[in-house]
């Protein structure tokens, strides 16, 4: 079997998320956007898809690499263009080599009528969820305060989820950074919640090392479970010391550049906890699969990063992962509204705060192909 065509379809939709200055979003007026979604197909007439490309850099980089090749090849794929990365990093981006990636194993899924982590090596079919917020913004009613935080915990707490945690608040908010008021906002969700629920913290990413081990100390005494990134991740150093300082176990890297290989040096330098990736973050799934059975290998839980299909699959064929970051929530936001592009939602999720992992083949996307076809763009 070989690829014979590599496509993009770029559509419109209706976003109601906008970005601050920092990048971080936040809930906004509806405004016309687009999205792309990746095509791959074979001789035979098998398909994989994947959302979020740059399709000029799939069209111009990626479709000369891909042609000809065995879809099945996933590895030597990836590690193409891993090693074309060097001398291209500002267009073959992780997120390009993830989308790539993530298409492969939906086309191998759909071929083999299985879903995906299933192929991986199935460890269950559903997995707890915590809900991780928005950062934190000056809306009323929305996350503007320690008591809004506090109020949306015990709405999460009620709708079923079993932990969660908070981005708190960001330039270019005034006040922002805060690490007292961020502690007066984890303070806020502890009284709410009560003594039992799994808290985790996820601050300004630039405070310096002092203000760090203020949260990390403040954290511990409300009996957080986790903190992630308080400081800039390109210097590991800082957080091998802030790991020695601290009880409360250290959650990363999220962002830093090195995908699998940056994360072999956090954890042999003992600079976090618990290991950090997430699917859109290192890459793809092929190489996620082996920061996670590298964590394994330490006896160290890797707790991945961001919501998605990709990412469920991961978890549901891994054992060192405790729980699905669900989000990104807000009070404003409706969660469980599909993207128009989409039948349902990738992850829904029970009353008891369980996410139920898709049986379809393949990554388990719903797509609504009608809705795309009436907003294609030429």
């Amino acid at each position: 079997m070989k690829i014979t065509q590599v496509e993009t379809i770029r559509f419109s939709y209706l976003n109601k998320v906008v970005r601050d200055s920092e990048g971080h979003r936040h809930p906004g007026p509806e405004a016309k956007a687009t999205q792309t979604l990746l095509k791959i197909t074979t001789d035979e007439g098998a398909n994989g898809y994947a959302f979020g490309v740059n399709a000029q850099v799939i069209q111009s980089v990626v479709k000369p690499i891909l042609l000809g090749e065995d879809p099945f090849y996933r590895e030597k794929i990836w590690q193409d263009l891993f090693e074309r990365q060097r001398m291209n990093g500002g267009t073959l981006t992780y997120s390009v080599l993830s989308a790539v990636d993530q298409a492969l194993w939906d086309l191998a899924g759909r071929y083999l009528n299985q879903p995906v982590y299933k192929l991986l090596g199935g460890f269950r079919d559903k997995i707890p969820a915590y809900a991780s917020t928005m950062c934190g913004d000056n809306m009323e009613g929305g996350l503007g305060t320690p008591q809004d935080y506090a109020n949306f915990a015990k709405w999460c707490i009620q709708r079923g989820y079993q932990a969660f945690k908070l981005h708190t608040w960001h330039t270019p908010y005034p006040g922002a950074p805060n690490p007292k008021r961020d502690i007066e906002a984890c303070a806020a969700v502890r009284d709410a919640v009560g003594p039992d629920i799994p808290l985790m913290l996820d601050p300004y990413h630039f405070y310096d090392r002092e203000a760090s081990l203020y949260l990390a100390t403040e954290a511990k005494k409300l009996d957080f479970y986790w903190m992630e990134e308080p400081m800039d991740e390109r210097n590991m150093s800082s957080y091998i010391w802030l790991t020695k300082q601290t009880d409360l176990p250290i959650c990363g890297p999220e962002n830093a550049d090195g995908s699998l290989f940056v994360r072999a040096e956090w954890i042999k330098h003992k600079a976090c906890s618990i290991s950090r990736g997430g699917v859109n973050h290192v890459g793809g799934l092929t190489p996620f699969m082996k920061i996670i059975h590298l964590a394994e290998a330490f006896g160290m839980k890797c707790e991945p990063h961001s919501a998605g299909a990709a990412n469920l699959h991961a978890m549901c064929a891994m054992a060192n992962a405790e729980f699905y970051e669900r989000g990104m929530l807000h009070p404003f936001l409706d969660y469980e509204e599909p993207e128009p592009w989409l039948h349902e939602i990738v992850d829904p999720m029970d009353e008891q705060g369980f996410v139920h992992i898709s049986q379809r083949p393949g990554l388990g996307l719903n797509i609504n192909w009608d809705y795309i076809e009436a907003h294609k763009i030429d």
